[in-house]
């Protein structure tokens, strides 16, 4: 391993990357499995193997500086990113260090709420968030086993689209979704609010990664609750928010067989758990004969317990016939019991003020606004891709027009290039209401099915993505890994023109695959 090179950029393009990839895994599944087995003590040893491992440090740096949507943020050091002698220089660090971090003060960053309030984004340096993923490398896995079915929030190898197509199971008309209410449960500040004592309790770890996990805490600890809260920003918040709700989907729970009375000895396949949890947002369905009280009392119970409460202000009990927002989506039984599912009002506002922004921009040509509408229009329409999009609303008739409008006022366009400008700025997804096919049961990526995940992540795509996947039998066209949904699928144009879709000019590769060939072509710090 070369690290000392003159060309240091193709020294870390040049690392055994499948490789690190594989021994990882192969860890991972270890841990996996002897939580799985009761054996805690065999997993704490193989999380400190992760700790120890070149292949996870190398992973970890590379995720933070290269794949994560934050990769660019700066921490309260001022550092944007890493060049490539920097990267090898944090992991020479990360390997002396590992079992011992300190954490760095952290950037503040106010994002403002649909309240009118604003919340504090902590943002921990570069350094600090390799850390924290190289600690989730090993946490993961070992909570994975231990997670509910029910929860789908940052959760690798579920989505929001299950938590979709679970409320669409309990609303159906073959549920009687027409007779059921609904807990629209908020809590109040969660990630400010959980107690540390709680996270600490129910962590499956060593003690060096007890230790770094601490100190964490303590970092973006707020003077008012200094026993309390998570930083919002960190890469290993959204898990430790999931470990202290976890168990909070068990307290509404009843018998899908009537001559069957839950006890602990009950067997799973007759018991329903009507609730989805996506990190700390909920919603818990209830039949005509559930104590809606009663239930949220325990849940005031369960949470008390964990330093949270439940907001009085926005938890809220809805017939399903009135319809609730969820994830961005609007859910409601119509009064014959059909059930429908939409954009919510607030995320197609979001999306048209985005659309609507660029379109009216007069610093840029519309061939410009074209390439920059394009992404935005096809991932909203990908989000919603499981919901009911007709009509000329959500189809975008309205945007598409004035778009055209636009466009075909500028002096160099003529009705054709407008026409085929439109076109471009709004590329088609099909649509197909409630057919998402959810992760199965307790499934986690780290139980070794490679089979399963593959062929399931070749499921969630759709068109060229789709038909590319099934042809490479669902393995990376780049590094041949198998697809498993750590990583996001593109699509490569091997001729590198992006109007040539013809199937044998298409490759399905990682992300981070497509980020290395296309390196070459551009500066990559």
């Amino acid at each position: 391993m070369i690290r000392h090179s003159n060309n240091t950029s193709e020294s870390w393009k040049s690392l055994p990357w499948k490789k690190f990839q594989k021994e990882l895994f192969r860890l991972q599944k270890r841990v996996f499995k002897a939580v799985s087995a009761g054996d805690k003590r065999k997993a704490k040893s193989l999380q400190k193997l992760i700790l120890k491992s070149s292949s996870a440090r190398f992973l970890a740096i590379r995720q933070v500086t290269q794949l994560n949507a934050g990769k660019k943020t700066a921490g309260i050091d001022g550092k944007k990113s890493l060049d490539f002698l920097e990267r090898f220089e944090l992991e020479t660090i990360l390997k002396s260090l590992s079992g011992n971090w300190k954490h760095q003060g952290l950037r503040e960053i106010p994002i403002p709420k649909k309240d009118g309030t604003t919340r504090m984004l902590k943002i921990p340096t570069i350094a600090d968030r390799a850390w924290q993923c190289l600690a989730k490398y090993a946490l993961e896995p070992a909570h994975e086993a231990t997670f509910h079915a029910r929860s789908y929030g940052f959760r690798t190898g579920r989505s929001a689209h299950d938590a979709q197509q679970s409320l669409f199971n309990n609303l159906r008309s073959k549920a009687n979704g027409i007779d059921k209410r609904v807990i629209e449960l908020d809590i109040e500040k969660c990630f400010d609010r959980i107690s540390h004592t709680t996270i600490m309790e129910n962590l499956i770890a060593p003690k060096g990664i007890k230790i770094g996990i601490f100190r964490c805490l303590k970092a973006g600890v707020n003077p008012h609750f200094p026993e309390q809260g998570t930083c919002q920003g960190g890469v290993v918040s959204p898990l430790l928010a999931n470990i202290a709700l976890n168990g909070i989907e068990n307290i509404h729970k009843y018998s899908n067989n009537r001559g069957v009375r839950i006890t602990n000895n009950t067997p799973e396949k007759y018991i329903t758990y009507p609730s989805v949890r996506y990190a700390d947002d909920m919603v818990i369905i209830l039949r005509p004969q559930d104590d809606a009280n009663e239930i949220l009392g325990r849940i005031d119970e369960f949470l008390a317990a964990r330093g949270m409460k439940v907001s009085e202000k926005k938890t809220k009990i809805t017939a399903a016939t009135d319809g609730f927002d969820f994830l961005g989506w609007n859910f409601k039984v119509k009064s014959n019991g059909k059930y429908i599912c939409t954009p919510s009002e607030e995320n197609f506002k979001k999306f048209r003020e985005k659309v609507k922004n660029i379109v009216n921009c007069s610093n840029y040509g519309s061939k410009v606004k074209a390439l920059k509408l394009a992404p935005i229009v096809r991932g909203w329409r990908n989000y919603h891709k499981y919901c009911d999009m007709s009509g000329s609303r959500f189809s975008l008739w309205f945007l598409n027009h004035r778009t055209f409008t636009v466009f075909n006022k500028e002096p160099k366009n003529t009705l054709k290039t407008s026409t085929e400008l439109v076109k471009k700025a709004f590329p088609p997804v099909p649509y197909s209401l409630a057919t998402h096919v959810m992760v199965k049961g307790n499934k986690s990526v780290y139980d070794g099915d490679l089979i399963y995940w593959s062929e399931r992540n070749s499921k969630l795509y759709d068109g060229s993505t789709s038909k590319a996947l099934k042809k490479q039998n669902h393995t990376c066209g780049h590094c041949g890994l198998k697809m498993t949904s750590n990583e996001r699928v593109h699509l490569h144009h091997i001729d590198g023109n992006h109007d040539n879709w013809k199937p044998k000019n298409l490759l399905a590769i990682h992300e981070s695959c497509h980020d290395y060939i296309h390196m070459g072509k551009r500066v990559t710090p």
